[in-house]
């Protein structure tokens, strides 16, 4: 009798701690289950460190001899301005002369008081931006001499970039990854939890955007990080 009571015995035994064991286990499971899901912001400003400026200026005629040696002065006025102004040559370039027929572009009996318009443009591309902006507010000189420099063409804006993104990635992504870290502490300390291990992490792209439209030499970086930790009670 006793040899069939202790088999069964033992056998109880164990399925008893089977089912302790699979509890606990699952429980372990659950908890570790338990997360939250945080974003990390980071937002800097910097100075554009490079500029482009199209100098444009047009000349209207009917003899295009004539205006090409218009324009031809035109550059070269334009740049003595620059290189009186320390831009060096190789920061500007001379682009070629566009020619407007008016009167192959006519429709019916429309009449035009010329028959040519020639748009030349000098662009300058420098990492001065402090002194090129300088010389935009200098562009009266041009106008001493008789020269109309053709301002808010929507084909020839000013463009400025910050060209040192990848200097001040790691540092962005780790305040990120900071701020990221104090908003899930705060949420685990408010849902009496403990903060845990990172379960998943991805890191939002960077944007790059003018501060506003006043200065656009000043850009605003951001990126956002979002990490998803465990919690713990």
């Amino acid at each position: 009798m006793v040899s069939k009571v202790l088999p069964a015995l033992l056998i109880a035994i164990g399925i008893t701690l089977l089912g302790i064991f699979i509890r606990n286990g699952l429980g372990g499971i659950s908890s570790n289950q338990r997360v939250v899901t945080v974003r990390g912001l980071c937002e800097r400003e910097f100075e554009a460190n490079k500029v482009t400026w199209p100098i444009v200026s047009k000349a209207m005629g009917n003899d295009l001899t004539v205006l090409y040696s218009q324009i031809e002065s035109t550059n070269n006025a334009i740049t003595s301005f620059l290189k009186s102004n320390g831009i060096p040559e190789s920061e500007f370039s001379v682009n070629a002369p566009q020619v407007n027929d008016l009167q192959a572009d006519r429709y019916g009996n429309q009449t035009v008081p010329y028959r040519y318009i020639v748009t030349t443009v000098v662009v300058v591309t420098s990492s001065q931006v402090k002194k090129i902006n300088e010389l935009m507010e200098k562009q009266t000189q041009l106008m001493q001499q008789g020269i109309a420099v053709v301002a808010g063409d929507y084909n020839y804006q000013t463009l400025y970039e910050f060209t040192d993104l990848n200097k001040v990635k790691p540092e962005m992504i780790a305040e990120a990854t900071k701020n990221a870290r104090e908003a899930a502490n705060k949420f685990a300390e408010d849902s009496e939890s403990r903060l845990g291990k990172i379960k998943t992490a991805s890191q939002g792209q960077f944007s790059i955007e003018d501060r506003d439209q006043y200065t656009p030499y000043i850009k605003r970086v951001r990126v956002v990080s979002s990490i998803q930790y465990y919690l713990k009670d």
